[in-house]
């Protein structure tokens, strides 16, 4: 039995991810400070054994370090992940991106736990020259916060398995998609339209080419990269080998949901500032380890909306919801 360490483990994936480990026998600690994960997530995981939950922030060093001991593995997959409203607080993707990612690893460190999964972001490669985009990619100009705190807490990481002998796996993710997802352009959509379905706002003009994951597909990609793959660091991108343009996911949610609205465009080719137009990635390196996604992007897209219709609940005030 492997005793794992989660940060931000109440969230959308983190919860999934316990959910997994705990069916297959071994020991998860969530760690998280529920500033945007969800209590309900956590609710199958309470009634396991094997399971402990422990609230804290990543920037709170001496708990996290108190915390992270006697593990074996730790997953973080704490962040901010408001990518939209970087440049509204500057400061928040270094403070819980980058500096809570060298707090992890730093309590790692001190507690002798050598084993980490890094959540990075496909956005790291900002406006790349080549598509699909592999992991040798060079790295351009970052154009987001996020992005440029992400690829800081990657370095750290690395830096850290060569001065103190860790293993450490880097996930560049594309955007996950399904059961427990609670943010993101779907989850916006799906808001949306539920309060008017006559009309629907649409950040930049619809024709942004976008790459999905489903977040079991995510979670099979990260144990069998972790499983087999051995090499001090370790990055892989994970996502589909397809791409779908904004305004395609919002025919499939409208045709789910049998509403037509009327869409108001916000402008050009980003929806924000930072947003790349074109995210495809290269993902024959996991691939080779013999892992497939499941679902293509529009049943992920699918699943999701039928998730979203299922739970009402995660639309109701953040205060209520977390109960």
């Amino acid at each position: 039995m492997t005793r794992y360490f989660i940060t931000g483990g109440a969230g959308f994936i983190g919860s999934t991810l316990a959910d997994r480990l705990l069916a297959a026998g071994h020991a998860v600690t969530v760690y998280d400070n529920f500033s945007t994960g969800r209590r309900p997530f956590l609710a199958s995981a309470r009634d396991h054994r094997n399971f402990r939950l422990i609230e804290g922030d990543t920037l709170d060093c001496a708990k996290l370090s108190d915390s992270i001991k006697g593990h074996d593995f730790v997953f973080h997959l704490a962040a901010n992940a408001d990518v939209r409203f970087g440049t509204q607080h500057p400061r928040r993707d270094l403070e819980q991106n980058t500096i809570g990612t060298h707090n992890v690893l730093e309590a790692m460190r001190l507690g002798g736990v050598k084993q980490i999964a890094f959540s990075s972001t496909g956005s790291v490669y900002g406006e790349p020259d080549v598509f699909p985009t592999p992991e040798t990619a060079a790295f351009p100009v970052q154009t987001s916060l996020y992005a440029a705190s992400k690829l800081a807490g990657e370095g750290m990481l690395a830096a850290y398995c060569a001065g103190f002998g860790f293993r450490g796996y880097v996930f560049r993710f594309v955007s996950i998609l399904g059961e427990r997802y609670s943010h993101g352009h779907v989850y916006d959509f799906y808001r949306q339209l539920s309060a008017d379905p006559s009309q629907i706002r649409i950040l930049g003009d619809g024709t942004q080419r976008k790459s999905y994951l489903y977040v079991q597909d995510c979670i099979d990609a990260m144990l069998t990269a972790i499983e087999q793959a051995d090499a001090p660091v370790n990055v892989f991108n994970l996502g589909t080998d397809e791409y779908c343009r904004v305004s395609d996911s919002l025919d499939w949610i409208t045709a789910k949901l049998n509403v037509r609205p009327r869409r108001n465009h916000t402008g050009g080719p980003r929806g924000w500032v930072g947003d790349s137009p074109f995210i495809f990635l290269d993902t024959a390196k996991v691939r080779a380890l013999g892992w497939r996604p499941k679902l293509t992007i529009r049943q992920g897209v699918e699943k999701t909306v039928e998730y979203l219709q299922a739970n009402s609940w995660l639309f109701d005030a953040p205060e209520a919801a977390a109960a």
